[in-house]
């Protein structure tokens, strides 16, 4: 509905995607992109903006620092040069250069797509850079930003980044965080600080994370392992002890997360509709518990800190309670008398007020972006980087997907949600359908650098040529799980196909998207 309001108000949606989404069949345009090479079109965009003198900045400019120094950083990558690459005719890009610069509002947006791939980095800080330099950062119609109820964003927190680094690959840590593609590495490769124990907490990344065999064999080695969960799941059966929390109806909810990313402040809070029993505990509580019991002298158990004593509902009615909207009152009792949430209103501008740089400035060009260009150049624009067989021998880029029954693996285990027809396949184009002799409904066999699986194929033109398409979160045919109707839905993994070491090495993340594969008639 926000899609077609859009539309009634007089303006207009682009969609850029190798496959035509729901989405993108309710936009006025839907551009197919080879997969990971986003960061081409994105600096394409930026260059022509640039070239043609349509920065515009607006109330921001005197805070940015970098503007000047733009064009040299874009230059390279005209239309013209990338249009090839990409897909999309420099006709093309420069109408949608022309249209974003100069509609009254606009926005560029992008997340798990543009994220998870070889430069997904790259396409964050370019999607940024396109919003601010058009005046469409922190103003109404373009990009903004929430002012939660219980704000997580109110103190100054420098991002952390690479202090240190990954023991096998030496990749970088973000805010205390490895990237998940070492996992299976740092479990298997012998040595000074190999990790031998695991915790995992209602996750699954059997089924999540690149290479998913080889993280199955990696925690089949660990000397221990805790899973606090609710399924015997293809994670957890490894587990030599699962803590299962209260779920569900049985747990009070408020959404500190998605608050920070909502088009609207708003505020929910949903209280427990069933009472726990004796025997159980809550995720908090369980948290507590083996905090003390894992206390040293070094890191001891504080039993007088607030977070140590409080129940959930207080801590939340305490953030609430000093938080942006005290003067409104807004607290967990307010919260009970208003079961459908209230409404804060809409999002305002911020900036600078909310500018937690050092210097209360944007840096539009931050140096480890910068020093990650070339290697743009050097993977898609080199003579060397062109390729050198024909069309029917390049191998095919893989992607994946997400139905909306079945975004995550647990949903698998609900009759309701898995019922109708098979979503576990792979979307091929009809042209590539037809260049490797795959009928619709065909058990065929892909296969890339690190695994092989079968599957049947869905011929559909909402692919584009040369990408294919499996959704994410199946492969429940693991021996010991505990999930009947998952199991009898099991699939097959995408991340079965997707390899642990293609990464995007300026921030360490998988790359799970434009995996080369191979696909074939099965047997």
């Amino acid at each position: 509905s926000r899609l077609k309001a859009i539309q009634k108000r007089g303006g207009k949606i682009v969609v850029v995607d190798p496959r035509r989404t729901a989405t993108a069949r309710l936009a006025d345009q839907h551009l197919f992109i080879k997969p990971a090479q986003d960061v081409l079109l994105l600096l394409a965009l930026v260059h022509v903006i640039v070239a043609q003198g349509w920065v515009q900045a607006g109330r921001l400019e005197p805070f940015i620092d970098g503007l000047d120094q733009l064009e040299d950083v874009v230059d390279g990558f005209a239309p013209e040069q990338v249009a090839g690459v990409v897909g999309i005719s420099a006709e093309t890009i420069h109408q949608l250069a022309h249209d974003f610069a100069h509609a009254p509002s606009a926005v560029c947006y992008g997340r798990m797509g543009v994220s998870t791939q070889q430069f997904g980095g790259l396409c964050q800080w370019l999607i940024n850079v396109l919003n601010i330099i058009t005046g469409n950062f922190d103003e109404p119609g373009g990009a903004m930003f929430p002012l939660a109820a219980f704000n997580t964003t109110t103190a100054p927190r420098a991002g952390k980044f690479g202090r240190w680094h990954s023991r096998v690959r030496n990749l970088p840590e973000y805010f205390g965080e490895l990237p998940c593609a070492v996992m299976a590495e740092e479990i298997l490769t012998p040595g000074t600080g190999q990790i031998k124990a695991m915790v995992t907490i209602a996750g699954n990344p059997v089924l999540s994370t690149p290479n998913g065999r080889q993280l199955d064999n990696a925690f089949e080695q660990l000397d221990f392992m805790l899973a606090i969960d609710i399924y015997i799941n293809e994670t957890t059966r490894h587990a030599n002890i699962i803590l299962p929390p209260a779920t569900g109806l049985e747990v009070e909810h408020y959404d500190i997360a998605f608050h920070q990313l909502a088009v609207r402040n708003t505020a929910k809070y949903s209280p427990a509709l069933f009472e726990i029993s004796a025997e159980q505990r809550y995720d908090y509580q369980i948290y507590r518990a083996l905090a003390k019991r894992m206390a040293t002298a070094e890191r001891p158990y504080n039993a007088n800190d607030p977070r140590n004593q409080l129940s959930l509902s207080q801590m939340l009615d305490f953030g609430l309670r000093s938080g942006p909207y005290r003067k409104n009152g807004v607290s967990v009792a307010q919260l009970q008398q208003s079961p459908h949430g209230i409404d804060l209103g809409p999002l305002q501008s911020a900036l600078p007020d909310r500018l937690f740089t050092p210097d209360h400035r944007i840096n539009l060009l931050p140096d480890p972006f910068l020093a990650d260009l070339p290697r743009v150049k050097s993977t898609y624009l080199s003579p060397t980087s062109q390729p050198r067989t024909s069309a029917t021998s390049q191998p095919l880029l893989l992607i994946g997907r997400r139905d909306l029954r079945s975004n995550n693996s647990w949903m698998h285990n609900s009759q309701r949600l898995v019922k109708g027809k098979n979503r576990c396949t792979v979307l091929i184009n009809s042209a590539d359908a037809h260049t490797h002799h795959i009928k619709n409904n065909q058990l065929v066999q892909v296969t890339s650098a690190v695994g092989s699986v079968t599957l049947p194929a869905q011929i559909s033109d909402d692919i584009m040529q040369g990408v294919i398409s499996i959704p994410h979160g199946w492969g429940h045919d693991r021996a010991g799980i505990q999930m009947t109707t998952a199991q009898a839905h099991a699939g097959v993994s995408l991340n079965d196909l997707t390899d642990h070491t293609h990464l995007d090495p300026l921030t360490g993340n998988a790359a799970f998207n434009g995996i080369p594969v191979t696909i074939s008639p099965a047997g």
